[in-house]
Order: C-alpha cells, then structure tokens, then sequence
C-alpha cells in the first residue's frame, strides 16, 4: 500500500478519536441537565408532597394484662413476686379493601425544568372484624382498645380533612402520635375506644381522601380482598410495585386500572413496610424523556461518524476526488454539533421536532459544505440522502428501545455490506500507485 495512502488512513483513524472529545462533552452536559431537572423535581416534591404510599386503613388493637414476674431479692436473696402492667399490640387488616379513585395530572416548571404532580380523589371503603379474647380464657386481660390507622408516606399531600364514617357515625381523623410504633411512616388515626373482651367487633369504614404527590402513586394491598380501581385523563402511566393490574386499557384519552388481590399474594407484614414494595403502583412518566433519549443517541456518535468517514474515504479512492483531513475533520464537528443542538432544541419543544430541526440543520450543512468542497452538487446531495437515511435509523432506534439492538446490528451489517460490495473489485495494492506509461 502506498504510503500516503496509509497515513491518510491514520489521519481519518485519529480524527475519528480526536472527535470523541466533543462527544463526551455533549454527554456531559445532557448529564448536567439531567441532574438539573432531577434536583428540580425533588425541590418541587419539597415545596408539595413527594411520591405517595397509601397504606391501610388497618385497625391497631392494644391489650393489657398482668405479668407475674418471679425473682430473687438482691438484698435478701428470697424469692419475691412482683406484678407489672404489660401492653401487646396487633395490627389487623380489613376483610375487604375497595378503593376507587381518579387521578389527574399537572406540570409544575421552574424556568425550562418541570415535574408531574397527581391529584388523587378517592373513595376507601373497608371491613373489619376485630376478635378481642375473653377474660375467663386470659385471667390475666384487662382491658382491649381499638384505633383505627391509615398510613402515608407525605401527609403534607392530604388536601382534605376527610369525614370518616364508622359503622354509620362521623369521625375525624387525627395525627397518628399515639400509634406512632405501628406503622414506619406517618399515619392519620381515629380511636374507636375500648372493647367489650369475649366478643368480635364489626366496623365498616368509608371516607374520601384527597391525596397530592409527585411522579408515583404506591397502594399497599392490605384487606384479605382488595379491590382498587384507578383512573385518569394522563396518557403515560406506567403500572409497577408487585402487583400487575387484572385489566386496563391505555388511550390517548386517559387510563383505567382494576386489581384483585387476594391475601394469598401478598405479605401483610410486608405491606406495612413501605420499603419492601409489596405494593401497586403507578408512575405518571414523561411521555419522553429527553434526556435519556439525547444521552442514548450520543453514544451512537461515534457510528455516525465512522459511517460518514468510510464514506468519504469509498468516495476518494473510486472517485478519485481527494477529500483533505481538515474537511474530515469540520464534517466530523458538523455531527457533533448535532447531539448539542438536539438536548438545546428538545429543551423548549417536543422531541420528535426539535430532532427533525436538528437532524435537518446539519443534514443542510454538510451537504451545502461538501457539494463546494467536491465540486459537485450532486455529490453533496447523495452524502445528504445518505445523512438522511442514517439519521432516520437513529430515531427509530430512540423510539423502540427494545429493538435498539437489532436496529443496531442490522445498519452496521447493511454498511459493512455495502463497502464490500463497492470495493469487491478493487485492487488495494495498486492503490496510490502511478499506472505504468504506455510505450511511444
């Protein structure tokens, strides 16, 4: 191979790494923004209410009894008796748990940052039935009380002071202090007093809650049935936590969501631990986010570049029109340029027309560049065309994310192909060589 043919090659190999350079810095700055729009979003959860677990209601009973202790004096070392007051706690679940609610969506934006808010307006309908022991089968009860516990995760998101009807009467509900060890979360509570022992207590319950919160909406499923139905004019949800719902249907016009959980699948212990996501839950996502996408599409830079260079390069050696590095070089910053321009645009209007502005400004440039630099419109047209078709794989790999693979595969095979095919016969060592002079 003639050797400035192999330095050339060096030359377009070592600008193709020198533009990793700006690549990265590109990606760092969609990261920079990223995190910008994620500190955004928790200020905006600061200043409203965070991501919501609803928990309960559950009904916590408290028994007291008396403990007969055995121990030696220390002073006389004789067997002395002592009796102390001992309180035991059980959290009981609801025979059944029906929840049904609608839930709407709004924007909050600071500058060009923004987050989802949801309000939730729901109706909670349960059962319970509390069996409190009799005095004969424990000579040792006293007493039996019952508060009624409603779990959450940021009470700051109540936007109601919710009428709570028990067994027909109205109630209120209060800061859950005195059941502070019940729950590891913040609790509204309503006390249903003490409990005739020896028998089992029925309490039906049902009040409307009016809950704010940010991005998720969590469910705790813990009756022996639950019942939960959601709906919403948002067109994005994502359904997550243990549970999958049993039906649902997603439009352009909203949601709707049934689950049927029995006991059987699912750990009340469990449950009650925010934690441990034994919950339902629903994520109000962005229907695109264009920071995951930019970033994705970055890291497809190097492709488009290595692609554009191979094509230079097939067209210097079977064309013979000599293409100089520094012209690599401003059509390789061209590309880059590209991704800046996606995250600027996408930051004020939708993605799908802040890519085709991007795409087809630098699809413009190289090609109005390249048709001076050839010396022939035609030619920079055919590199736009072929920019045009590189740039269309590119969004439909950001559009399905699950065949970004197979896309991917598939343009470097159908590139790889086309190379062999244009080079199939020529003659590499003959490359850069003078042809031998005709004799006179």
């Amino acid at each position: 191979m003639d050797r400035k043919l192999f330095f050339k090659i060096l030359a377009i190999v070592g600008l193709t790494i020198l533009l990793l350079i700006p690549l990265a810095l590109v990606e760092g700055q969609i990261r920079e923004r990223s995190q910008r729009q994620e500190e955004v979003q928790r200020n905006i959860a600061n200043s409203a209410a965070g991501p919501q677990t609803l928990t309960g209601p559950v009904i916590l009973l408290r028994t007291r009894e008396h403990v007969t202790e055995a121990r030696r004096d220390a002073d006389s070392n004789l067997p002395v008796t002592t009796t102390k007051i001992v309180v035991h706690s059980q959290l009981i679940a609801p025979e059944t748990l029906s929840i049904n609610g609608y839930t709407k969506v709004e924007t909050r934006k600071r500058g060009i940052y923004q987050a989802r808010l949801f309000h939730l307006d729901a109706t909670s309908q349960s059962r319970f039935a509390v069996n409190v022991p009799a005095a004969e089968a424990n000579d040792r009860l006293i007493d039996a009380e019952a508060v009624l516990l409603l779990g959450l995760s940021d009470p700051r998101g109540v936007d109601n002071d919710p009428e709570v009807m028990i067994n027909g009467q109205r109630h209120r509900f209060g800061t859950g202090a005195q059941a502070a060890e019940a729950l590891p979360m913040a609790q509204l509570s309503v006390p249903l007093g003490r409990l005739e022992l020896g028998k089992t207590h029925r309490f039906e319950v049902s009040f409307p809650l009016q809950l704010t919160g940010t991005t998720r909406l969590s469910i705790a499923p813990t009756g022996e049935t639950n019942s939960i139905q959601l709906k919403s004019a948002w067109p994005h949800p994502n359904f997550g936590g243990r549970f999958l719902p049993r039906e649902r249907s997603v439009s352009a016009d909203g949601f709707a969501a049934r689950w049927e959980i029995s006991h059987l699948a699912r750990d009340f212990t469990s449950a009650l631990q925010p934690s441990s996501g034994e919950a339902l839950s629903v994520d109000f996502v962005d229907p695109v986010n264009i920071y995951l996408q930019s970033e994705r599409a970055v890291k497809y830079g190097v492709l488009f570049i290595v692609l554009t260079f191979a094509g230079f390069f097939l067209t210097e050696i079977l064309r013979r029109a000599p293409i100089h590095p520094l012209q690599y070089l401003l059509v390789g910053l061209a590309l880059a340029i590209f991704f800046l321009l996606l995250i600027a645009f996408s930051e004020h209007m939708a993605f799908a027309a802040a890519y085709g502005l991007a795409a087809g400004a630098c699809i413009g440039l190289i090609a109005w560049y390249l048709a001076g630099a050839l010396g022939d419109w035609r030619r920079g047209a055919a590199f736009g065309a072929g920019l045009t078709g590189l740039y269309g794989v590119l969004y439909g790999v950001l559009l399905s994310e699950d065949n970004a693979l197979l896309m991917g595969s598939l343009l470097l095979f159908i590139a790889l192909g086309v190379v062999m095919l244009t080079t199939r016969r020529l003659d590499w060592y003959g490359l850069g060589q003078r042809p031998p002079e005709r004799a006179r």
